[in-house]
């Protein structure tokens, strides 16, 4: 009957618990310790990718890694050092990103726009940009990481601030070291929006509103909708709207121009 299997499988359970039980309290045999270890070690790449990074660049050892959440392509910790560098007299805290997928991929064009971004918030009222300390794949095992500033981002905001501080970067001049030596739209190489791939060509040096506007239509707008695959979307972006995109930037010419 019903009752008879259900009262069978209870059984079953109590003596699958009571030899679970047995096993945690006996000894286990060494070579079965060493493959736990191994496991184990196996499991946790990024542990042991963090404390050979750290030991390297002479931060001594992890100290603490804690969790910061995660997204569809990467996680998310913050790391404190034995050894730290110190950043305005204060030590520095570690945001590590991670992802299963290769630095190449993900965290390559992240790091050098970070770094572009670094060089172009310098001096007083700018943004505070996080410095990458180290980005690449892990030594054994399949994944990636980057390794920049931990940004306490607690407190009031000022929205005026945060305006003027981002166009004192967009302001900044184009040059070798910010990524941008021709003044030109584009970046050395292409990077992700997220986890989506994201293509940044070149356009022609000395570009200015023409090329900005071409830019935007082909290798942001319509590369998003082109991933999308969204007919409709498309078909309005293509025949209405693309079309006349340029009316909106009329009044950018001159002493006006968008520049790189």
């Amino acid at each position: 009957t019903t009752l008879e299997i259900m009262v069978r499988l209870s059984n079953v359970v109590l003596l699958l618990s009571a030899a679970s039980e047995s096993l945690a309290f006996s000894s286990i045999p060494s070579a079965t310790t060493r493959l736990l270890g191994t496991q184990l070690a196996a499991m946790a790449p990024l542990d042991q990718e963090l404390e050979s990074w750290a030991s390297s660049a002479g931060y001594g050892q992890i100290d603490k890694a804690i969790p910061a959440g995660s997204s569809g392509w990467a996680s998310f910790r913050k790391v404190t050092v034995t050894n730290p560098p110190e950043s305005d007299g204060k030590p520095v805290s570690f945001f590590v990103k991670s992802s299963s997928r290769s630095a190449e991929e993900m965290f390559h064009g992240e790091a050098l726009g970070l770094q572009a971004m670094y060089e172009c918030s310098q001096g007083e009222d700018s943004l505070r940009i996080p410095k990458v300390y180290h980005y690449g794949d892990f030594s054994e095992g399949k994944g990636s990481l980057i390794v920049m500033e931990y940004l306490n981002l607690a407190g009031r905001s000022d929205d005026r601030a945060l305006g003027k501080a981002m166009a004192k970067m967009h302001l900044a001049p184009a040059t070798e070291e910010a990524g941008n030596p021709d003044e030109a739209f584009g970046f050395p190489v292409d990077n992700t929006i997220g986890g989506t791939p994201q293509p940044n060509p070149w356009t022609k040096p000395n570009s200015g509103t023409q090329e900005w506007i071409e830019f935007f239509r082909d290798h942001r707008i319509g590369h998003q909708l082109d991933l999308a695959g969204d007919a409709y979307c498309s078909n309005l972006w293509e025949k209405d709207i693309a079309p006349r995109l340029h009316l909106l930037f009329e009044d950018l010419q001159g002493e006006k121009e968008i520049k790189p």
